[in-house]
């Protein structure tokens, strides 16, 4: 199904202006993808102590990519979501738990009915500090679940924000996310993945 469904979906859909970024001086930043960034955003977007969220592209070779590029694994980018947080309120380590509950990191070759490299799912480390913390959690994560993780632990790079139409999709478009959600078996397999085991 790769991305054909969200396709699909996008089709009919005008363009829509992305919320501008918020800063303060407090902030730090966290790269994750997980999947299609639609849900990756609306697991992280209303945490209390995350400042904002931006989908978008990273981990590839090509400047500036489009969703069409991205999706036709051309450019080596995966999707993935920018978290803005305060880590005065919420740390990374529990950015990190709410990251790996809601992702597959079993699956080596994209996530639920996406697949393809620009799907597949990662933790890019912005420092020393964070690449620690991102090892150990996974680790803890094969022990868990009894099995090797295939999500990479990798250093962040270029982050290019994905077209306004994504942004806050879940949001701005919940009936066509609720219905791409039910249909890409994402839920019923994280339901197996942590509440059954594997």
């Amino acid at each position: 199904m790769k991305y054909y469904l969200k396709f699909l979906i996008l089709l009919t859909l005008p363009t829509l202006n992305m919320n501008a970024e918020s800063s303060t001086e407090n902030t730090e930043s966290a790269i994750f993808a997980g999947g299609c960034f639609w849900c990756v955003q609306s697991a992280f977007d209303d945490l209390k102590g995350v400042v904002s969220t931006t989908a978008g592209y990273t981990g590839g070779h090509i400047k500036n990519p489009t969703y069409e590029q991205v999706s036709h694994e051309k450019t080596g980018h995966y999707e993935s979501l920018k978290v803005i947080f305060d880590p005065s309120i919420i740390s990374y380590q529990e950015l990190l738990e709410v990251f790996w509950k809601n992702i597959d990191p079993l699956d080596d070759g994209g996530q639920f009915s996406d697949r393809g490299d620009s799907y597949r799912t990662a933790i890019f480390y912005s420092n020393d500090e964070q690449k620690s913390i991102a090892m150990k959690s996974k680790e803890d994560v094969e022990k868990e679940l009894k099995a090797t993780a295939a999500t990479a632990i990798v250093p962040a790079g270029t982050f290019y924000p994905a077209e306004d139409y994504h942004q806050e999709y879940h949001k701005k478009n919940p009936i066509r996310y609720s219905f791409y959600r039910g249909q890409c078996g994402r839920d019923s397999r994280l339901n197996e993945v942590w509440k059954k085991g594997t």
